[in-house]
């Protein structure tokens, strides 16, 4: 299936690793030229590396995305190096869990805010362009309770600001979607940590997935290429669960 985004100009913040690397790579090869940013330098310059070999042009630039100037900075970069900004992945997360000040701050900072302003960066080129396609990473955490007080609520916020910017921006021919993963098994990762080193959290949250596996970050990848495609031109607004029934509602 062509998926109508050759040549088109990809964003995907926090990149280096986990979904953001699995996704950058995937719109790669869909021949997408892509910009990349992550704190971490030395998994962006392999990520960067990865990302070329699939013959795409690539700019990738290390940003604190919680610093306002920072992300503004690496979005005007990114547009004066590959010409446009077609496809924005807000994938940034603190991975904040717990329930006190410090893990509201850094949530709301990273995980709400960084995908706001960077979505009204690259509305207005999108506009002009006549088009475009946003992505937010959120989580199945965002769609029921309980989980980490902070990381759900400000993952809830996300689909939110979606819908509304969906809305709004729909004349304009601009998309907006959500992907909410459940758990996300790669290497390295969270669970792939929980796994070796306690195995009875890893179990307990195995348990709750109807599959009898996570998934992995590929899996999401995809989705969130498939929303934010040509093939996906009817779907804005949406909330896409990519969790092998891991969220039992309806809704």
């Amino acid at each position: 299936m062509d998926l109508g985004i050759r040549n088109k100009v990809a964003v995907v913040i926090a990149a280096s690793r986990g979904i953001g690397k699995a996704t950058a790579l995937g719109l790669a090869r869909e021949g997408c030229n892509i910009a990349i940013c992550a704190r971490g330098a030395e998994n962006l310059a392999l990520a960067h590396k990865e990302a070329e070999s699939l013959g795409v042009r690539v700019f990738s630039e290390r940003c604190d995305v919680a610093d306002l100037d920072a992300l503004r900075g690496f979005l005007d970069r990114t547009k004066k190096n590959l010409g446009a900004v077609d496809i924005l992945i807000n994938n940034a997360s603190a991975f904040a869990f717990g329930g006190g000040a410090d893990d509201w701050e850094k949530s709301f900072a990273i995980d709400l805010m960084a995908a706001v302003h960077a979505t009204e960066h690259v509305l207005p080129w999108m506009e002009q362009s006549g088009g475009g396609a946003i992505v937010h990473v959120s989580s199945t955490a965002a769609l029921e309770a309980p989980g980490p007080p902070a990381y759900s609520a400000l993952k809830a916020a996300l689909l939110s600001h979606a819908k509304n910017i969906s809305v709004a921006h729909a004349a304009h021919k601009i998309r907006v979607n959500c992907v909410t993963p459940g758990a996300v098994e790669f290497p390295g990762g969270i669970w792939d940590d929980a796994r070796k080193n306690n195995p009875e959290f890893y179990q307990s949250m195995l348990s709750t997935i109807p599959a009898g596996r996570m998934v992995t970050d590929e899996e999401v990848a995809d989705a969130i290429i498939f929303a934010s495609s040509a093939r996906a031109s009817g779907m804005t607004g949406a909330v896409l669960s990519i969790d092998l029934a891991q969220h039992k509602g309806n809704l």
